[in-house]
Protein backbone atom coordinates (compact mmCIF):
# COMPACT_ATOMS: atom_id res chain seq x y z
CA UNK A 1 0.00 0.00 0.00
CA UNK A 2 1.33 3.41 -0.96
CA UNK A 3 2.23 5.75 1.91
CA UNK A 4 -0.14 8.58 2.75
CA UNK A 5 0.53 11.96 1.18
CA UNK A 6 0.77 13.56 4.62
CA UNK A 7 0.53 12.54 8.27
CA UNK A 8 -0.83 14.09 11.46
CA UNK A 9 -1.13 12.75 14.98
CA UNK A 10 -4.84 13.67 15.23
CA UNK A 11 -7.12 14.19 12.24
CA UNK A 12 -10.50 15.84 12.87
CA UNK A 13 -13.31 15.31 10.35
CA UNK A 14 -16.10 17.89 10.51
CA UNK A 15 -16.12 21.61 11.35
CA UNK A 16 -19.36 21.78 13.28
CA UNK A 17 -19.32 22.45 17.03
CA UNK A 18 -17.80 19.04 17.89
CA UNK A 19 -14.97 19.19 15.38
CA UNK A 20 -14.20 22.80 16.24
CA UNK A 21 -14.18 21.89 19.94
CA UNK A 22 -11.59 19.19 19.28
CA UNK A 23 -9.49 21.52 17.14
CA UNK A 24 -9.73 24.33 19.67
CA UNK A 25 -8.50 22.07 22.46
CA UNK A 26 -5.71 20.54 20.36
CA UNK A 27 -4.57 24.03 19.45
CA UNK A 28 -4.56 25.04 23.12
CA UNK A 29 -2.64 21.93 24.23
CA UNK A 30 -0.12 22.59 21.46
CA UNK A 31 1.22 19.05 21.58
CA UNK A 32 0.24 16.49 18.95
CA UNK A 33 0.08 17.63 15.34
CA UNK A 34 -3.47 18.00 14.04
CA UNK A 35 -5.61 18.99 11.08
CA UNK A 36 -9.35 19.69 10.74
CA UNK A 37 -11.17 19.06 7.45
CA UNK A 38 -14.74 19.56 6.26
CA UNK A 39 -16.45 19.26 2.88
CA UNK A 40 -18.34 22.54 3.44
CA UNK A 41 -16.65 25.84 2.67
CA UNK A 42 -18.25 27.42 5.75
CA UNK A 43 -17.82 25.99 9.27
CA UNK A 44 -20.86 25.29 11.44
CA UNK A 45 -22.30 21.94 10.38
CA UNK A 46 -25.79 21.50 11.82
CA UNK A 47 -25.37 24.82 13.64
CA UNK A 48 -24.95 26.94 10.51
CA UNK A 49 -27.16 29.69 9.10
CA UNK A 50 -28.59 30.25 5.62
CA UNK A 51 -29.63 33.53 4.00
CA UNK A 52 -32.46 33.84 1.47
CA UNK A 53 -32.00 35.99 -1.64
CA UNK A 54 -34.26 38.57 0.00
CA UNK A 55 -31.99 38.83 3.04
CA UNK A 56 -33.82 36.74 5.69
CA UNK A 57 -31.61 34.60 7.93
CA UNK A 58 -32.60 31.12 9.11
CA UNK A 59 -30.63 28.77 11.32
CA UNK A 60 -30.71 25.16 10.23
CA UNK A 61 -33.01 24.36 13.15
CA UNK A 62 -33.81 25.91 16.50
CA UNK A 63 -30.53 26.97 18.14
CA UNK A 64 -29.86 29.25 21.09
CA UNK A 65 -26.85 29.62 23.38
CA UNK A 66 -27.12 28.38 26.95
CA UNK A 67 -24.28 26.53 28.55
CA UNK A 68 -23.29 23.93 31.10
CA UNK A 69 -19.55 24.56 30.62
CA UNK A 70 -17.21 27.46 31.36
CA UNK A 71 -14.79 26.27 28.68
CA UNK A 72 -17.52 26.57 26.05
CA UNK A 73 -18.33 30.07 27.33
CA UNK A 74 -14.66 31.04 27.19
CA UNK A 75 -14.30 29.90 23.60
CA UNK A 76 -17.34 31.65 22.17
CA UNK A 77 -16.60 34.78 24.19
CA UNK A 78 -13.09 34.79 22.74
CA UNK A 79 -14.58 34.44 19.26
CA UNK A 80 -17.26 37.12 19.77
CA UNK A 81 -15.90 39.23 22.63
CA UNK A 82 -17.90 42.46 22.37
CA UNK A 83 -21.11 43.20 24.25
CA UNK A 84 -22.71 44.30 20.99
CA UNK A 85 -22.00 40.85 19.50
CA UNK A 86 -24.87 39.38 21.52
CA UNK A 87 -28.49 39.75 22.56
CA UNK A 88 -29.69 38.14 25.79
CA UNK A 89 -33.32 36.99 25.95
CA UNK A 90 -35.70 35.63 28.53
CA UNK A 91 -37.36 32.59 27.02
CA UNK A 92 -41.04 33.27 26.36
CA UNK A 93 -42.56 30.02 25.12
CA UNK A 94 -46.07 28.66 24.82
CA UNK A 95 -47.89 25.51 23.76
CA UNK A 96 -50.80 25.93 21.33
CA UNK A 97 -53.64 23.76 22.66
CA UNK A 98 -57.42 24.03 22.37
CA UNK A 99 -56.95 27.37 20.53
CA UNK A 100 -55.21 28.70 23.65
CA UNK A 101 -51.60 29.66 24.41
CA UNK A 102 -50.54 27.57 27.40
CA UNK A 103 -47.26 28.75 29.03
CA UNK A 104 -44.34 26.32 28.75
CA UNK A 105 -43.89 23.81 30.29
CA UNK A 106 -47.41 22.60 29.59
CA UNK A 107 -47.52 20.13 32.49
CA UNK A 108 -46.95 22.93 35.01
CA UNK A 109 -49.61 25.24 33.56
CA UNK A 110 -52.79 23.20 33.12
CA UNK A 111 -54.57 26.05 34.98
CA UNK A 112 -54.90 27.78 31.60
CA UNK A 113 -56.93 24.93 30.06
CA UNK A 114 -60.73 24.62 29.96
CA UNK A 115 -62.19 23.17 33.18
CA UNK A 116 -62.92 19.72 31.75
CA UNK A 117 -59.31 19.39 30.59
CA UNK A 118 -58.02 20.66 33.92
CA UNK A 119 -59.95 17.85 35.61
CA UNK A 120 -58.54 15.20 33.25
CA UNK A 121 -54.99 16.44 33.80
CA UNK A 122 -55.27 16.73 37.60
CA UNK A 123 -56.96 13.31 37.85
CA UNK A 124 -54.13 11.81 35.82
CA UNK A 125 -51.44 13.47 37.91
CA UNK A 126 -53.00 12.21 41.14
CA UNK A 127 -53.29 8.67 39.75
CA UNK A 128 -49.66 8.88 38.59
CA UNK A 129 -48.48 10.08 42.00
CA UNK A 130 -50.26 7.21 43.73
CA UNK A 131 -48.90 4.70 41.23
CA UNK A 132 -45.35 6.03 41.68
CA UNK A 133 -45.55 5.32 45.43
CA UNK A 134 -46.29 1.64 44.94
CA UNK A 135 -44.41 0.90 41.70
CA UNK A 136 -41.61 -1.65 42.06
CA UNK A 137 -40.25 -1.38 38.53
CA UNK A 138 -38.93 1.47 36.41
CA UNK A 139 -40.70 2.56 33.21
CA UNK A 140 -39.48 0.51 30.26
CA UNK A 141 -40.11 3.15 27.60
CA UNK A 142 -40.86 6.84 27.15
CA UNK A 143 -44.61 6.29 27.02
CA UNK A 144 -44.61 4.50 30.36
CA UNK A 145 -42.45 7.27 31.81
CA UNK A 146 -44.94 9.92 30.64
CA UNK A 147 -47.90 8.13 32.21
CA UNK A 148 -45.96 7.34 35.40
CA UNK A 149 -44.81 10.95 35.81
CA UNK A 150 -47.76 12.93 34.45
CA UNK A 151 -50.79 10.72 34.06
CA UNK A 152 -52.98 9.94 31.09
CA UNK A 153 -54.61 13.39 30.90
CA UNK A 154 -51.40 15.27 30.06
CA UNK A 155 -50.16 12.27 28.05
CA UNK A 156 -53.14 12.33 25.69
CA UNK A 157 -53.52 16.08 25.47
CA UNK A 158 -49.88 17.04 24.94
CA UNK A 159 -47.00 14.65 25.56
CA UNK A 160 -47.93 11.81 23.21
CA UNK A 161 -49.04 13.88 20.19
CA UNK A 162 -46.27 16.47 20.58
CA UNK A 163 -43.46 13.96 20.91
CA UNK A 164 -44.73 12.01 17.92
CA UNK A 165 -44.56 15.24 15.89
CA UNK A 166 -40.99 15.88 17.13
CA UNK A 167 -39.47 12.42 16.90
CA UNK A 168 -41.62 10.96 14.09
CA UNK A 169 -41.92 7.72 16.07
CA UNK A 170 -44.46 6.72 18.75
CA UNK A 171 -43.42 7.25 22.37
CA UNK A 172 -43.74 3.48 22.93
CA UNK A 173 -40.69 2.96 20.70
CA UNK A 174 -38.44 5.35 22.65
CA UNK A 175 -36.43 4.71 25.80
CA UNK A 176 -36.53 7.08 28.78
CA UNK A 177 -32.93 7.08 30.06
CA UNK A 178 -32.18 10.16 27.92
CA UNK A 179 -34.67 12.49 29.62
CA UNK A 180 -32.68 14.07 32.46
CA UNK A 181 -33.29 17.85 32.38
CA UNK A 182 -35.10 17.69 29.06
CA UNK A 183 -38.61 17.16 30.43
CA UNK A 184 -40.09 18.81 33.52
CA UNK A 185 -41.93 16.52 35.93
CA UNK A 186 -45.04 18.27 37.31
CA UNK A 187 -45.50 19.11 40.99
CA UNK A 188 -49.06 17.93 41.73
CA UNK A 189 -49.58 20.24 44.71
CA UNK A 190 -48.38 23.29 42.79
CA UNK A 191 -50.53 22.41 39.78
CA UNK A 192 -53.65 22.01 41.94
CA UNK A 193 -52.92 25.27 43.73
CA UNK A 194 -52.44 27.11 40.43
CA UNK A 195 -55.72 25.70 39.11
CA UNK A 196 -57.61 26.87 42.21
CA UNK A 197 -55.94 30.30 42.22
CA UNK A 198 -55.93 30.58 38.42
CA UNK A 199 -52.16 31.15 38.32
CA UNK A 200 -49.41 30.03 35.96
CA UNK A 201 -45.96 28.63 36.79
CA UNK A 202 -42.75 30.46 35.97
CA UNK A 203 -39.97 29.57 33.56
CA UNK A 204 -38.31 26.16 33.87
CA UNK A 205 -35.27 24.56 32.35
CA UNK A 206 -31.65 25.31 31.49
CA UNK A 207 -32.57 27.65 28.61
CA UNK A 208 -34.91 29.97 30.55
CA UNK A 209 -32.35 32.67 29.68
CA UNK A 210 -30.33 32.42 26.49
CA UNK A 211 -28.01 34.36 24.24
CA UNK A 212 -28.18 34.84 20.50
CA UNK A 213 -25.61 36.45 18.20
CA UNK A 214 -26.51 39.92 16.99
CA UNK A 215 -25.38 39.26 13.43
CA UNK A 216 -24.97 36.30 11.07
CA UNK A 217 -27.19 33.93 13.06
CA UNK A 218 -25.93 30.91 14.98
CA UNK A 219 -23.62 30.08 12.11
CA UNK A 220 -21.72 33.29 12.74
CA UNK A 221 -20.57 31.92 16.10
CA UNK A 222 -18.85 28.95 14.53
CA UNK A 223 -17.30 30.96 11.70
CA UNK A 224 -15.82 33.19 14.41
CA UNK A 225 -14.58 30.19 16.44
CA UNK A 226 -12.98 28.70 13.31
CA UNK A 227 -11.24 32.03 12.72
CA UNK A 228 -9.35 31.62 16.03
CA UNK A 229 -7.63 28.49 14.67
CA UNK A 230 -4.44 28.52 12.60
CA UNK A 231 -5.59 28.68 9.01
CA UNK A 232 -2.88 26.31 7.84
CA UNK A 233 -4.47 23.59 9.98
CA UNK A 234 -7.96 23.96 8.48
CA UNK A 235 -9.12 22.61 5.12
CA UNK A 236 -12.70 23.42 4.25
CA UNK A 237 -14.54 22.80 0.98
CA UNK A 238 -13.55 20.43 -1.82
CA UNK A 239 -10.07 19.99 -0.37
CA UNK A 240 -11.62 18.53 2.78
CA UNK A 241 -14.23 16.21 1.23
CA UNK A 242 -13.77 12.63 2.51
CA UNK A 243 -14.52 9.61 0.32
CA UNK A 244 -13.10 6.73 2.36
CA UNK A 245 -11.81 5.89 5.83
CA UNK A 246 -9.30 3.02 5.97
CA UNK A 247 -9.21 2.06 9.63
CA UNK A 248 -6.59 -0.68 9.16
CA UNK A 249 -4.14 1.62 7.37
CA UNK A 250 -5.07 4.63 9.54
CA UNK A 251 -5.68 6.76 6.46
CA UNK A 252 -8.43 8.95 5.11
CA UNK A 253 -8.85 9.34 1.36
CA UNK A 254 -10.24 12.61 0.03
CA UNK A 255 -12.35 12.88 -3.12
CA UNK A 256 -9.38 14.61 -4.73
CA UNK A 257 -7.48 11.33 -4.35
CA UNK A 258 -5.12 12.70 -1.70
CA UNK A 259 -4.59 10.59 1.45
CA UNK A 260 -3.97 11.71 5.02
CA UNK A 261 -2.46 9.37 7.58
CA UNK A 262 -3.31 9.68 11.25
CA UNK A 263 -2.62 8.10 14.64
CA UNK A 264 -6.02 9.03 16.05
CA UNK A 265 -9.15 10.08 14.20
CA UNK A 266 -11.90 12.27 15.69
CA UNK A 267 -14.83 12.11 13.32
CA UNK A 268 -18.13 13.96 13.62
CA UNK A 269 -19.84 12.52 10.57
CA UNK A 270 -22.95 10.45 11.31
CA UNK A 271 -21.69 7.13 12.62
CA UNK A 272 -23.91 5.12 10.25
CA UNK A 273 -22.32 6.98 7.32
CA UNK A 274 -18.85 6.57 8.82
CA UNK A 275 -19.02 2.78 8.91
CA UNK A 276 -20.27 2.79 5.31
CA UNK A 277 -17.14 4.73 4.30
CA UNK A 278 -15.06 2.26 6.29
CA UNK A 279 -16.71 -0.59 4.34
CA UNK A 280 -16.81 -2.61 7.54
CA UNK A 281 -19.65 -5.11 7.15
CA UNK A 282 -19.82 -6.00 10.86
CA UNK A 283 -20.11 -2.36 11.94
CA UNK A 284 -22.54 -1.55 9.13
CA UNK A 285 -24.83 -4.33 10.34
CA UNK A 286 -24.50 -3.09 13.92
CA UNK A 287 -25.33 0.51 12.93
CA UNK A 288 -28.62 -0.62 11.38
CA UNK A 289 -29.98 -0.70 14.94
CA UNK A 290 -29.75 3.11 15.17
CA UNK A 291 -32.72 5.23 14.14
CA UNK A 292 -33.07 8.86 13.21
CA UNK A 293 -35.64 11.27 11.84
CA UNK A 294 -35.24 13.86 9.10
CA UNK A 295 -35.97 17.55 9.66
CA UNK A 296 -37.49 20.12 7.35
CA UNK A 297 -36.73 23.75 8.20
CA UNK A 298 -39.28 26.17 6.75
CA UNK A 299 -38.87 29.95 6.79
CA UNK A 300 -41.57 32.54 6.09
CA UNK A 301 -40.67 36.22 5.71
CA UNK A 302 -43.56 38.68 6.02
CA UNK A 303 -44.11 42.37 5.43
CA UNK A 304 -45.55 44.48 8.23
CA UNK A 305 -45.05 45.26 11.88
CA UNK A 306 -44.83 42.26 14.16
CA UNK A 307 -48.41 41.63 15.36
CA UNK A 308 -49.34 42.19 18.99
CA UNK A 309 -50.58 38.59 19.22
CA UNK A 310 -47.01 37.47 18.50
CA UNK A 311 -45.33 40.00 20.78
CA UNK A 312 -41.97 38.95 22.18
CA UNK A 313 -42.57 35.21 22.01
CA UNK A 314 -39.46 33.13 21.34
CA UNK A 315 -40.51 29.65 20.31
CA UNK A 316 -43.85 27.89 20.35
CA UNK A 317 -44.96 24.24 20.46
CA UNK A 318 -47.77 22.66 18.44
CA UNK A 319 -49.02 19.21 19.51
CA UNK A 320 -52.26 19.25 17.50
CA UNK A 321 -52.91 18.17 13.93
CA UNK A 322 -54.03 21.56 12.56
CA UNK A 323 -50.46 22.24 11.38
CA UNK A 324 -47.58 20.04 10.18
CA UNK A 325 -44.88 21.76 12.26
CA UNK A 326 -44.08 20.90 15.87
CA UNK A 327 -42.22 24.11 16.68
CA UNK A 328 -42.24 27.69 15.46
CA UNK A 329 -39.52 30.22 16.27
CA UNK A 330 -40.15 33.94 15.86
CA UNK A 331 -36.71 34.34 14.37
CA UNK A 332 -37.03 38.09 13.87
CA UNK A 333 -37.37 38.48 17.66
CA UNK A 334 -33.86 37.12 18.24
CA UNK A 335 -32.06 39.92 16.41
CA UNK A 336 -33.10 42.90 14.24
CA UNK A 337 -30.43 41.74 11.79
CA UNK A 338 -32.18 38.43 11.07
CA UNK A 339 -34.33 40.18 8.44
CA UNK A 340 -33.88 43.05 5.97
CA UNK A 341 -34.00 46.63 7.16
CA UNK A 342 -37.26 48.53 6.77
CA UNK A 343 -35.85 50.58 3.88
CA UNK A 344 -35.24 47.51 1.72
CA UNK A 345 -37.83 47.19 -1.03
CA UNK A 346 -39.23 43.71 -1.68
CA UNK A 347 -42.07 42.50 -3.86
CA UNK A 348 -44.92 40.48 -2.36
CA UNK A 349 -44.65 36.91 -3.68
CA UNK A 350 -48.23 36.05 -2.69
CA UNK A 351 -50.65 36.41 0.18
CA UNK A 352 -50.78 33.83 2.96
CA UNK A 353 -53.99 32.32 1.59
CA UNK A 354 -52.22 31.69 -1.71
CA UNK A 355 -53.90 34.48 -3.66
CA UNK A 356 -52.00 37.00 -5.74
CA UNK A 357 -51.03 40.37 -4.34
CA UNK A 358 -52.70 43.49 -5.69
CA UNK A 359 -49.36 44.77 -6.90
CA UNK A 360 -46.06 43.21 -7.95
CA UNK A 361 -44.19 46.42 -7.24
CA UNK A 362 -41.37 46.22 -4.69
CA UNK A 363 -42.19 48.11 -1.48
CA UNK A 364 -40.45 48.92 1.78
CA UNK A 365 -40.91 47.00 5.04
CA UNK A 366 -40.83 46.59 7.97
CA UNK A 367 -40.39 42.82 8.01
CA UNK A 368 -40.63 39.93 10.45
CA UNK A 369 -40.08 36.20 10.14
CA UNK A 370 -41.07 32.78 11.42
CA UNK A 371 -38.99 29.60 11.30
CA UNK A 372 -40.80 26.24 11.42
CA UNK A 373 -39.59 22.67 11.98
CA UNK A 374 -41.23 19.52 10.63
CA UNK A 375 -40.08 15.96 11.29
CA UNK A 376 -40.15 13.05 8.85
CA UNK A 377 -39.57 9.30 9.04
CA UNK A 378 -40.90 6.08 7.55
CA UNK A 379 -43.47 6.12 10.38
CA UNK A 380 -44.38 9.76 9.67
CA UNK A 381 -44.16 10.56 5.96
CA UNK A 382 -44.26 14.14 4.64
CA UNK A 383 -45.69 15.55 1.41
CA UNK A 384 -42.53 17.30 0.20
CA UNK A 385 -44.14 19.04 -2.75
CA UNK A 386 -46.85 20.72 -0.66
CA UNK A 387 -45.05 21.09 2.67
CA UNK A 388 -44.38 24.83 2.37
CA UNK A 389 -47.99 25.50 1.42
CA UNK A 390 -49.27 23.26 4.21
CA UNK A 391 -47.05 25.03 6.75
CA UNK A 392 -48.34 28.46 5.72
CA UNK A 393 -51.90 27.15 6.05
CA UNK A 394 -50.93 25.79 9.47
CA UNK A 395 -49.78 29.28 10.47
CA UNK A 396 -53.21 30.58 9.50
CA UNK A 397 -54.98 27.73 11.33
CA UNK A 398 -53.07 28.48 14.54
CA UNK A 399 -53.66 32.25 14.23
CA UNK A 400 -49.97 32.97 13.85
CA UNK A 401 -50.63 34.90 10.64
CA UNK A 402 -53.70 36.14 8.80
CA UNK A 403 -54.85 35.04 5.31
CA UNK A 404 -54.16 38.53 3.90
CA UNK A 405 -50.59 38.79 5.23
CA UNK A 406 -47.97 39.52 2.56
CA UNK A 407 -45.27 36.88 2.13
CA UNK A 408 -42.08 38.35 0.68
CA UNK A 409 -39.67 35.43 1.15
CA UNK A 410 -39.78 31.68 1.76
CA UNK A 411 -37.16 29.08 2.63
CA UNK A 412 -37.22 25.28 2.72
CA UNK A 413 -34.34 22.94 3.46
CA UNK A 414 -34.41 19.27 4.39
CA UNK A 415 -31.82 17.58 6.59
CA UNK A 416 -31.73 13.82 6.18
CA UNK A 417 -30.19 13.35 9.64
CA UNK A 418 -32.23 15.68 11.83
CA UNK A 419 -32.72 14.04 15.25
CA UNK A 420 -30.86 10.98 16.61
CA UNK A 421 -33.72 8.92 18.05
CA UNK A 422 -33.29 7.62 21.62
CA UNK A 423 -34.83 4.34 20.55
CA UNK A 424 -35.18 1.27 22.74
CA UNK A 425 -32.29 -0.32 20.86
CA UNK A 426 -29.92 2.68 20.99
CA UNK A 427 -27.83 1.94 24.07
CA UNK A 428 -27.29 -1.68 23.13
CA UNK A 429 -25.90 -0.57 19.78
CA UNK A 430 -23.77 2.32 21.08
CA UNK A 431 -22.20 0.30 23.89
CA UNK A 432 -20.89 -2.10 21.26
CA UNK A 433 -20.31 0.19 18.27
CA UNK A 434 -18.41 3.10 19.85
CA UNK A 435 -15.85 0.91 21.70
CA UNK A 436 -15.24 -1.12 18.53
CA UNK A 437 -14.47 2.09 16.68
CA UNK A 438 -12.28 3.37 19.48
CA UNK A 439 -10.30 0.14 19.41
CA UNK A 440 -9.49 1.14 15.82
CA UNK A 441 -8.31 4.58 17.05
CA UNK A 442 -11.51 6.21 15.75
CA UNK A 443 -13.40 8.53 18.10
CA UNK A 444 -16.90 9.01 16.70
CA UNK A 445 -18.35 12.03 18.49
CA UNK A 446 -21.05 14.66 18.05
CA UNK A 447 -24.83 14.86 17.61
CA UNK A 448 -24.80 11.95 15.18
CA UNK A 449 -21.25 10.78 15.76
CA UNK A 450 -22.09 9.50 19.23
CA UNK A 451 -25.89 9.53 18.69
CA UNK A 452 -26.93 10.77 22.14
CA UNK A 453 -29.55 13.49 21.87
CA UNK A 454 -29.33 14.29 25.59
CA UNK A 455 -25.86 15.73 24.97
CA UNK A 456 -26.59 17.11 21.51
CA UNK A 457 -26.91 20.84 22.18
CA UNK A 458 -24.21 23.19 20.92
CA UNK A 459 -22.38 23.31 24.24
CA UNK A 460 -22.51 19.53 24.65
CA UNK A 461 -21.43 18.92 21.07
CA UNK A 462 -18.48 21.30 21.41
CA UNK A 463 -17.36 19.63 24.62
CA UNK A 464 -17.64 16.14 23.12
CA UNK A 465 -14.83 17.25 20.80
CA UNK A 466 -12.86 18.96 23.58
CA UNK A 467 -13.07 15.90 25.82
CA UNK A 468 -12.12 13.53 22.99
CA UNK A 469 -8.98 15.60 22.43
CA UNK A 470 -8.22 15.49 26.16
CA UNK A 471 -8.75 11.74 26.28
CA UNK A 472 -6.38 11.20 23.37
CA UNK A 473 -3.63 13.43 24.74
CA UNK A 474 -4.03 12.96 28.48
CA UNK A 475 -6.27 9.94 29.05
CA UNK A 476 -8.99 12.12 30.61
CA UNK A 477 -12.46 10.67 31.18
CA UNK A 478 -15.03 11.85 28.62
CA UNK A 479 -17.72 12.94 31.05
CA UNK A 480 -20.16 14.40 28.51
CA UNK A 481 -20.22 11.23 26.42
CA UNK A 482 -20.39 8.76 29.29
CA UNK A 483 -22.18 10.64 32.07
CA UNK A 484 -24.79 12.98 30.54
CA UNK A 485 -26.83 13.39 33.74
CA UNK A 486 -23.68 14.29 35.67
CA UNK A 487 -22.59 17.14 33.37
CA UNK A 488 -26.17 18.38 32.98
CA UNK A 489 -26.66 18.56 36.73
CA UNK A 490 -23.66 20.69 37.68
CA UNK A 491 -21.49 23.66 36.74
CA UNK A 492 -18.59 22.30 34.73
CA UNK A 493 -15.94 24.94 35.39
CA UNK A 494 -12.76 22.90 35.86
CA UNK A 495 -11.60 23.34 32.26
CA UNK A 496 -10.89 26.94 31.17
CA UNK A 497 -9.39 28.76 28.20
CA UNK A 498 -7.06 30.86 30.36
CA UNK A 499 -3.38 30.75 31.22
CA UNK A 500 -2.19 28.78 34.22
CA UNK A 501 -5.37 26.78 34.70
CA UNK A 502 -4.65 23.68 32.64
CA UNK A 503 -2.59 20.61 33.50
CA UNK A 504 -0.72 18.83 30.74
CA UNK A 505 1.81 16.04 31.02
CA UNK A 506 4.13 14.81 28.29
CA UNK A 507 4.87 11.24 29.33
CA UNK A 508 7.14 10.78 26.33
CA UNK A 509 9.66 13.18 27.94
CA UNK A 510 8.37 12.82 31.53
CA UNK A 511 8.59 16.55 32.07
CA UNK A 512 6.48 19.63 31.54
CA UNK A 513 6.93 21.60 28.34
CA UNK A 514 6.84 25.36 28.44
CA UNK A 515 4.49 26.97 25.95
CA UNK A 516 7.39 28.26 23.90
CA UNK A 517 9.27 24.95 24.04
CA UNK A 518 6.50 22.53 23.07
CA UNK A 519 7.40 19.10 21.75
CA UNK A 520 5.21 16.69 19.81
CA UNK A 521 3.55 14.32 22.26
CA UNK A 522 3.89 10.62 21.65
CA UNK A 523 0.20 9.87 21.99
CA UNK A 524 0.47 6.20 22.84
CA UNK A 525 3.19 6.73 25.45
CA UNK A 526 1.29 9.60 26.98
CA UNK A 527 -1.95 7.61 27.26
CA UNK A 528 -0.18 4.52 28.55
CA UNK A 529 1.64 6.52 31.20
CA UNK A 530 -1.54 8.07 32.50
CA UNK A 531 -3.45 4.82 32.46
CA UNK A 532 -0.75 3.15 34.56
CA UNK A 533 -1.78 5.20 37.56
CA UNK A 534 0.85 7.93 37.71
CA UNK A 535 0.74 9.50 41.17
CA UNK A 536 1.71 12.93 42.44
CA UNK A 537 1.04 16.42 41.24
CA UNK A 538 1.35 16.90 37.51
CA UNK A 539 3.45 19.85 36.38
CA UNK A 540 1.63 22.76 34.80
CA UNK A 541 2.10 23.64 31.18
CA UNK A 542 1.16 27.15 30.19
CA UNK A 543 -1.17 27.64 27.28
CA UNK A 544 0.29 28.84 24.04
CA UNK A 545 -1.23 32.13 23.02
CA UNK A 546 -4.41 31.78 21.01
CA UNK A 547 -3.85 32.38 17.34
CA UNK A 548 -6.42 34.51 15.58
CA UNK A 549 -6.55 34.62 11.81
CA UNK A 550 -8.72 36.36 9.32
CA UNK A 551 -10.72 34.00 7.16
CA UNK A 552 -12.11 34.11 3.67
CA UNK A 553 -15.17 32.11 4.69
CA UNK A 554 -18.39 33.82 3.64
CA UNK A 555 -21.84 32.37 4.01
CA UNK A 556 -23.58 31.71 0.73
CA UNK A 557 -27.28 31.62 0.05
CA UNK A 558 -28.63 28.09 0.30
CA UNK A 559 -29.15 26.44 -3.05
CA UNK A 560 -32.45 25.06 -1.80
CA UNK A 561 -33.84 28.50 -0.99
CA UNK A 562 -37.07 29.07 -2.82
Amino acid sequence: MAPADEHVDVLVIGAGPTGLGAAKRLNQIDGPSWLIIDSNETPGGLASTDVTPEGFLYDVGGHVIFSHYKYFDDCIDEALPKAEDWYTHQRISYVRCKKLWVPYPFQNNVSVLPKEDQVKCIDGMIDAALEARTAHTKPTNFDEWIVRMMGTGIADLFMRPYNYKVWAVPTTKMQCAWLGERVAAPDVKTCVKNVILNKTAGNWGPNATFRFPARDGTGGIWIAVANTLPKEKTRFGKQGDVSKVNAKAHTVTLKSGKTIGYKKLITTMAVDQLVEQMEDKELITLSKGLFYSSTHVIGVGLRGERPERIGDKCWLYFPEDDCPFYRATIFSNYSPYNQPEKSVKLATQYLADGSKANSSEAKEGPYWSIMLEVSESSMKPVDHANLLKDCIQGLINTEMIKPEDEIVSTYHRRFDHGYPTPSLEREGVLKELLPKLQALDIYSRGRFGSWRYEVGNQDHSFMLGVEAADHITNGAVELTLNYPDFVNGRKNDERRLIEGNQVFRNKATDKADAAGDAKIVDIEANKAGLSNGTNGTLPVRERASSKTHTSSHHRKSSKSVK
